[in-house]
């Protein structure tokens, strides 16, 4: 079981370990790809044979050719070992080959197949999650752990090959150096042991100074280069002269990156000189172990070949063992930051109760409030209100009043921090979101458009479950049909030039009628539009809001305007002022009162009064 990591770099870190993230690999690999496994395995075990088998072979071509023999025996016995030696070494090199070549793409393949856990994962994160800087850091650091061969998931894949070829030659040739020496061993594994601490000191301090504190950094980066080269920006850009101003912010952002890569070439520069120390006082030992044993034993030649080979393959497996338990190491914790993005606390909902199969809901608020994340005053203050069956409820206010606030808690895109909404006399939070989520056709004031061709966009579905004759008149409705007719290939032309060259640009007026499509495609019992008209002018806002009205017949709606342009024919008007609903009421009772609302409506009247005027 992991144990959160308290740091002032992001609590919400989780450790795990190396026995338990290797033991998940595995299972990654054994669910994704089974056949990897015993491929590797193969690849380590030849790999292995193959870093000092023709250390032995040269011994006994050596003792062959030095023994007392006549020519003709010693050429045959000669021709005979090579016939075979070579035959085992081209099977084992082989199969070496034929393990490397059939493990990488299947690591990748793995590695893909855990992305899209990632990509499902980040989709099924609660919305307000999204909107925490230290979630949004976790999310990257999964994103690092799964973007290459070198690192997180695939790095750690990979280096389980390495690893196992390098124990499996330290287990082989260990008795031979024993034999020799056994002072040099102990040495040999001192130096291993001395740069293996030195590597994780420096895998630890790389992780944590440079690529933790990264996390945020490469946001920040991948946020630049979308203002520079995205086309969305390109007006305010040139007509606001902003390309010194965003090179500057870009240099900034830069700087902090370089810093901190700097700081990471400086420590692996002091490493590399440390290990080449090593590796000289590793070999010296090694042919200073095996002179005394020529000078003082009468070791032979071909012994002397075969024990070098036996202890530079045992001496350099182990230091790479060593050295690449440290990757191992490292690797292990940017499966840490996948887990943890993986293992997030989704809220589980346990316990849940069908939505009711009604024509009719009740929505109420009971004392709502909601804070946003460190800060100081609620952005919704005990709120109090119903939405009933078939009812027009219209929420203005001034911009910051709360009311998309409100909707996103209506929604369930948020839980309230304080009270409760109940559904037909239920707390919606007993229901599934995925099910709460369907009563609702919402239409936001950002239209988001999908690189897919147009039906799609409407039904937001897969072309398999479309149905193309009723996104065709969901957007005849909403005023985008003759846009679609003049289109060769119509309601199947691409949106977007993402993916197809000939893709069609909507312009705003017609994503606003898009978004009108989608909702009146999904037909859902409670409609919900969040100032999605708040590009028009006050008349052409006001008709359009009329004419939806018209659409939706008796369903439930709520319209979210900072104008007044919906409260005519609305059933009720709810007036927020910094997070409180300050007046409640039908338009003619709020006039009546003569408080916020009807002198907000006064003001704004002659907006539409002179548009009418200028109309006619």
């Amino acid at each position: 079981m992991a144990e959160y990591k308290e740091s002032a770099d992001n609590p919400l870190h989780r450790k795990f370990g190396i026995r338990s993230n290797t033991v998940y690999i595995l299972k990654k690999l054994r669910q994704y790809c089974p056949s990897a496994i015993p491929i590797a395995l193969l690849g380590i075990v030849c790999g292995s044979v193959l870093t000092y088998y023709w250390g032995i072979v040269s011994k006994y071509v050596i003792d062959l050719v030095q023994a007392d023999a006549d020519m003709a025996f010693k050429t045959e016995s000669l021709f005979k070992l090579m016939l075979a030696v070579g035959g085992i070494g081209a099977v084992l090199a082989l199969c070496n080959a034929f393990s490397q070549n059939k493990t990488w793409y299947r690591f990748i393949y793995t590695r893909m197949r855990i992305i899209t856990e990632r990509v499902a994962r980040a989709l099924a994160l609660d919305y307000q999650m999204l909107e925490r800087p230290d979630v949004l850091d976790v999310h990257e650091r999964a994103t690092q752990a799964t973007g290459g061969n070198s690192n997180g998931v695939e790095g750690m894949m990979n280096l389980m090959v390495t690893l196992g070829r390098n124990l499996f030659t330290v287990i082989v040739t260990f008795t031979a150096v024993t034999v020799l020496n056994w002072s040099l061993i102990v040495f040999l594994v001192a130096l291993g042991i001395l740069q293996y601490l030195y590597y994780r000191k420096i895998i630890r301090t790389d992780k944590e100074e440079v690529w933790d504190r990264l996390a945020p950094v490469w946001r920040q980066v991948n946020y630049m280069a979308r203002v520079t080269q995205d086309f969305d920006y390109a007006k305010d850009i040139r007509l606001f002269d902003l390309s010194r101003f965003l090179l500057g912010k870009q240099q900034e952002v830069f700087a902090k990156r370089e810093d901190r890569m700097d700081y990471s070439k400086e420590l692996w520069f002091k490493h590399s000189v440390v290990v080449q120390v090593l590796y000289l006082a590793g070999k010296a030992a090694i042919y200073a172990a095996l002179f005394y044993a020529v000078l003082r034993r009468g070791m032979s030649i071909g012994n002397f070949t075969l024990y070098l080979s036996l202890a530079m393959a045992f001496s350099e497996s182990m230091l790479q063992f060593l050295h690449r338990f440290g990757d191992y190491e490292r690797t292990s914790l940017e499966v840490d930051d996948f887990r943890t993005f993986m293992e997030l606390d989704l809220g589980q909902e346990e316990d849940t109760v069908p939505i009711p199969q009604t024509g009719e809901y009740l929505i109420e608020f009971h004392d709502v409030c909601y804070r946003y994340l460190k800060q100081d005053k609620n952005a919704v203050d005990h709120l109090n209100m119903t939405l009933r069956p078939g009812e027009k409820l219209a929420v203005v206010g001034l911009n910051g009043a709360g009311k998309t606030t409100m909707i996103k808690l209506l929604l369930r895109l948020y839980d309230p921090t304080q009270g409760y909404i109940t559904l037909n006399g239920t707390d919606i939070r007993r229901f599934k979101r995925e099910e709460y989520y369907r009563l609702f056709s919402p239409v936001f004031q950002n239209v988001e458009v999908l690189a897919f061709p147009i039906a799609e966009n409407i039904s937001m579905r897969a072309a398999t479950d479309t149905d193309r004759d009723r996104a065709k008149s969901a957007a005849d409705e909403a005023g985008l049909g003759d846009k679609i007719a003049s289109l060769p290939r119509g309601i199947d032309s691409e949106l977007l030039k993402v993916v197809d060259e000939e893709g069609v640009d909507l312009s705003g007026g017609e994503r606003q009628k898009l978004a009108l499509a989608r909702a009146l495609y999904k037909a859902a019992p409670i409609v919900v539009l969040d100032e999605p008209t708040s590009a028009l002018d006050a008349l052409a806002e006001q008709q359009l809001y009329e004419r939806f009205n018209r659409m939706i017949g008796d369903k439930s709606a709520v319209y979210i305007s900072h104008r007044l342009a919906s409260t005519r024919f609305c059933d009720k008007v709810a007036m927020f002022v910094d997070g409180n609903m300050i007046e409640y009421g039908s338009h003619e009772e709020l006039m009546a009162t003569g408080g916020q609302y009807a002198r907000m409506f006064e003001l704004q009247a002659q907006y539409y009064q002179d548009g009418q005027e200028g109309e006619a």
